[in-house]
């Protein structure tokens, strides 16, 4: 247990965050100096670890509470740090550096302790943890999430027909374009025809789509009746922040990995070589064990806490962090990825 206290260093992102509000100035990007600073230039020097747990252990492991109460806590964590957020920019006196550092600094805990825990609440069975992954949700304008990440993303990952499946050769910025409006139709599309099955009404109150974006309005209303009308386009600055950061992980996680299809035409089922990994520690703990992404597809179910490493998956050079900052730099993005692409292509077809 003591071991597993690790995990409470996760939480250094939101009071990051909440020192930048606080602190303002140069301060003000907090979380971008602990996400994109400190851990890129630590991971470098660092071990990384590839140690498994005990197969024997992994039930009790995933019945240990301590690890959902640390995904828990980042529900109140977060809206504090949105609302502590609204109230200083409300309050005036702030510089343009500011205000866009503060919208930076909250806007990637969105897309850290919000849509990446609400990724790992989603898969869960129970109705109150999937109510949670929603809620988070929430925060980034981005609920449909919840349907085209487990109905769609899981199912067509690494293929041609996954938007959220970066092609070999797509750049980053042309990929945020077609994964953000095409996972957003493919919602609609899922959830339409999930209904039909169920012979329901698509155009009803049984449609979650609609509902999502009833419900993201009210968000926005309330954020605008609470804290004045002039923080609606602080609340979608801070969501579209989120919003990137979780596309640019998608971007890293999948780059150029493809499923072959099979000559019945079906593609081959998902394997722990269709997601790029990473096994430095600092990244694990911070996103959750996001970077042990092979074992994630492989089987959906398994608990962040106990995720593996696949000797077989392919392993990014660098971690989550660093990767995410190269990918936004084309040019050294494809020189660094477009040969580890090739030889994995390679070794499928051996």
């Amino acid at each position: 247990m003591l071991r597993d206290a690790k995990y409470l260093l996760a939480y250094i992102a939101p009071l990051s965050a909440f020192l930048g509000i606080y602190y303002g100035g140069i301060w003000s990007l907090g979380a971008i100096y602990v996400a994109f600073g400190i851990i890129p230039l630590l991971e470098l020097v660092l071990p990384y670890s590839k140690e498994n747990h005990k197969p024997e252990g992994e039930d009790s492991r995933t019945k240990m509470l301590f690890f959902d109460i640390l995904l828990y806590l980042n529900i109140p964590i977060l809206y504090i740090l949105i609302g502590y957020y609204f109230t200083t920019i409300q309050g005036g006196g702030l510089t343009s550096f500011e205000r866009v550092g503060m919208t930076l600094n909250v806007g990637v805990l969105i897309g850290t302790i919000g849509i990446n825990v609400a990724h790992e609440l989603g898969h869960r069975t129970t109705k109150y943890e999937q109510f949670m992954s929603k809620l988070l949700l929430l925060s980034a304008l981005y609920m449909h999430f919840f349907i085209e990440h487990n109905r769609g993303h899981h199912k067509n990952v690494a293929t041609d027909e996954d938007p959220a499946s970066a092609k070999s050769g797509e750049s980053i910025y042309a990929f945020w374009f077609r994964s953000v409006t095409q996972s957003y139709l493919s919602a609609w599309k899922l959830e339409a025809q999930l209904l039909k099955r169920k012979g329901k009404q698509v155009l009803s109150t049984d449609n979650q789509m609609i509902w999502f974006q009833i419900v993201q309005l009210i968000y926005l209303l309330t954020v605008g009746a609470i804290f004045g009308w002039a923080m609606i386009p602080y609340a979608i600055g801070i969501a579209l922040v989120g919003i990137l950061l979780l596309e640019t992980v998608n971007y890293i996680e999948h780059y150029g990995l493809r499923r072959k299809k099979l000559p019945s035409g079906r593609y081959e089922n998902v394997l722990p070589i269709h997601s790029w990994n990473s096994n430095h520690e600092l990244g694990r703990i911070f996103l959750y064990e996001l970077t042990r992404h092979s074992d994630h597809h492989y089987k959906a179910t398994r608990k962040y806490q106990i995720l593996r490493h696949f000797e077989e998956s392919p392993q990014l050079p660098l971690g989550y962090p660093a990767s995410m900052l190269l990918s936004l730099i084309p040019p050294l993005w494809f020189a660094y990825m477009n040969k580890k692409v090739a030889h994995f292509q390679n070794m499928q077809m051996a």
